[in-house]
């Protein structure tokens, strides 16, 4: 069942004293106040997260936080049974892509006593909504990049691009380059929706979804989308269809860019010490190429690793957020969780955790602050529309079906905003 369809069967507010006692968390006889918290990640978010709570309870003797977390997939799956069934958690992992879902049906509280005042503006936006106002606090930033394996690019005999200058032609020609002269190993992997497309809009000034929650391109951007794709795949630059869809669903570990199957992958920049780790080589980023050849014009943006919301229900919202204010604001916190959650959206934070990092971390922060005037020059991301999560499935449907020529670039690209158009519609 699709999320929003699933979250609309639920009533957000309780009515009454019998049912605002099973909504959220609940005192104990003694006063003592106990949160849910909810996440998804890895053992590494996991153990970081619970040294956090333990450091929180200590310097908060009358808050309890009760842990619980798993994989992303069986994550959304888990807090959409909860909030249909009106348990949800009261301190809630949140991604962009569900932020208007649940938000506009009234699963989100208004953070209103979070202090957001050392925050990045555009971090603070990127959880604000029209009507319901700011409903995440952004944990840490990101961006989407090209992730360069120099090893192949020394077996190949190439140097690794300027990626200040290149465009989508010299990664077809690099990518088939590499296909055609190293054996076993692809020029790159397939795309990564839905930021692969994200970004080729923002190319041209456009967007997936609107600020206005409309689709922001038309069938003609989709079919010359899926065109470039096609050729990719045609040129030997990307692997074969069926290769390409056994890739789409792996973490950095199992993945042929983690696995050394490919000179390059599209990941988010705080993926670079998995995928370094897992590929045994100091893996590069590179900015996104494009139509123009100007790093200014080439789609990338600052992307909310996560954001920390608070569940409409809670019976404990005074105490949710000063969780929150604690998880962003706090030195000590932030050095707990490094990069994981993403560069730190509180200058201050981040200034610290830079002073301890290394390596793939150092790396991937050291680039994310080396784009900011290019990505400054850039429009904002609109908050993602309602029905944005299952934008992602589309667009992967409709590019396998082109790679394995059930269909044309034209005849998806008609299919897909239709059906996208219609997900946007759907109450």
């Amino acid at each position: 069942m699709k999320l929003k369809r699933f979250i609309s069967m639920v009533a957000f507010t309780c009515v009454g004293a019998l049912a605002l006692s099973a909504c959220g968390g609940a005192d104990a006889d003694d006063g003592q106040v106990t949160l849910s918290f909810t996440w998804w990640g890895s053992d590494t978010r996991h153990q970081a997260t619970e040294e956090i709570i333990e450091l929180f309870e200590e310097e908060n003797p009358g808050i309890t936080i009760e842990p619980s977390y798993s994989d992303w997939d069986s994550y959304w799956d888990q807090l959409a049974t909860q909030t249909a069934g009106g348990t949800p958690p009261d301190i809630i992992q949140m991604d962009d892509n569900y932020l208007r879902e649940y938000s506009q049906r009234g699963a989100l509280l208004e953070l209103t006593d979070v202090d957001v005042s050392a925050l990045d503006e555009e971090s603070v936006e990127n959880g604000r909504t029209e009507n319901e106002g700011l409903v995440g606090i952004t944990t840490g930033v990101n961006a989407m990049v090209m992730m360069a394996n120099p090893d192949i690019f020394e077996e190949a005999g190439l140097e690794l691009p300027d990626d200040t200058t290149w465009t989508w032609e010299d990664y077809r020609e690099i990518t088939t380059q590499i296909s055609d002269d190293v054996e076993g190993v692809y020029g790159a992997t397939g795309p990564a929706a839905p930021a692969d497309l994200q970004i080729w809009l923002r190319q041209q000034g456009k967007h997936l979804t609107t600020q206005d929650s409309e689709l922001g391109f038309e069938v003609r951007d989709a079919e010359e989308y899926l065109e470039h794709l096609y050729h990719l795949m045609e040129s030997g630059g990307y692997p074969s269809a069926s290769v390409i869809a056994e890739d789409q669903t792996p973490g950095p570990d199992e993945s042929m860019t983690g696995s050394n199957e490919v000179a390059m992958g599209m990941w988010w920049t705080n993926q670079l010490p998995a995928i370094s780790g897992a590929s045994g080589t100091e893996t590069v980023p590179l900015r996104m190429p494009s139509h123009s050849g100007s790093a200014e014009e080439n789609g990338m943006w600052y992307k909310s690793t996560m954001l920390l919301s608070v569940s409409s229900q809670t019976e404990h919202p005074e105490e949710a957020q000063q969780f929150i204010d604690f998880m962003v604001n706090s030195e000590e916190t932030g050095l707990l969780n490094g990069t994981d959650r993403g560069l730190p959206s509180n200058p201050e934070v981040r200034d610290a955790v830079f002073d301890q990092l290394e390596g793939p971390d150092l790396t991937a922060s050291e680039f994310i602050e080396e784009i900011e005037p290019e990505i400054a020059a850039q429009p904002i991301e609109p908050v993602p529309a309602m029905g944005f999560s299952a934008m992602q499935e589309i667009l992967q449907r409709y590019e396998l079906q082109v790679f394995f020529g059930d269909l044309s670039p034209a005849e998806a690209a008609e299919r897909m905003v239709a059906e996208m158009e219609q997900e946007l519609e759907a109450p």
